[in-house]
């Protein structure tokens, strides 16, 4: 059998694809891009990335039989659902109900919880409105996931979903975003459950003992600074 290859990096964009793949049971090799040495600048990577954001995912046996290559963590967790028939429902109503749910954490979950950890842990300056706002839009993000949880066992609906897994990994790290996960009983549940699932533990390790903490220039540089707006 043929094995995908997901070019990641152990963040939570990269963990929901490698949850996805585990849970699916797919053969692949996760191959590193380290994104603070900036191994997402190089030409090859920009081929099949052009974003330079990880994961990125080719696919030898792609929906016609020949190779396909995917950036877009959302768009990936979509195509391994269609290639595989798990994780999105097939009813056209149920499917978009799921959908729905995937695009608020790409459009908001993920922007916004990045936004609160880059002020409150990365930027060189304390900036109170921003941490202020961006800490506030995560209480709030977190407050929407709760009361949709007190309504309905799983985000999409009835079943766990991709928008169960695209949104998980960004709330592992609650406490640096400045949330007490307590104050959020039915998320809490959903959370608990989903962590002890065998093949999310399995995914959430994958890579992740290469990530080392952010402490030099060249690191925040590439991550934050100047290299991320060079013309490419």
């Amino acid at each position: 059998m043929s094995r995908i290859t997901v070019y990641s990096w152990p963040t939570p964009n990269g963990h929901k694809v490698h949850v996805m793949l585990e849970e699916c049971g797919l053969a692949y090799d996760a191959l590193p891009v380290n994104i603070g040495a900036g191994d997402q600048f190089r030409p090859d990577f920009l081929k099949i990335s052009p974003n330079n954001k990880i994961p990125a995912l080719v696919d030898p046996q792609g929906p016609d039989g020949r190779p396909i290559s995917m950036f877009e963590s959302g768009a990936i967790l979509v195509y391994l659902a269609a290639k595989t028939g798990r994780f999105l429902p097939a009813g056209d109503r149920a499917r978009f109900e799921v959908l729905q749910w995937l695009m608020f954490q790409m459009g908001g979950v993920g922007p916004m919880l990045g936004q609160a950890h880059h002020f409150r842990m990365y930027a060189p300056e304390k900036i109170p409105y921003a941490v202020d706002r961006y800490t506030n839009e995560a209480r709030r993000l977190y407050g929407v996931i709760d009361k949709r949880l007190s309504e309905s066992e799983w985000l999409g609906g009835a079943e766990y979903s991709i928008a169960d897994i695209a949104t998980f990994p960004w709330l592992r790290s609650w406490e640096k975003q400045g949330v007490v996960l307590a104050d959020y009983p039915h998320l809490r549940r959903w959370f608990d459950t989903i962590e002890a699932r065998p093949a999310v533990q399995r995914g959430v390790k994958v890579l992740a003992d290469l990530r080392k903490p952010i402490t030099d220039d060249k690191a925040r540089e590439n991550l934050f600074g100047k290299a991320q707006y060079a013309r490419r």
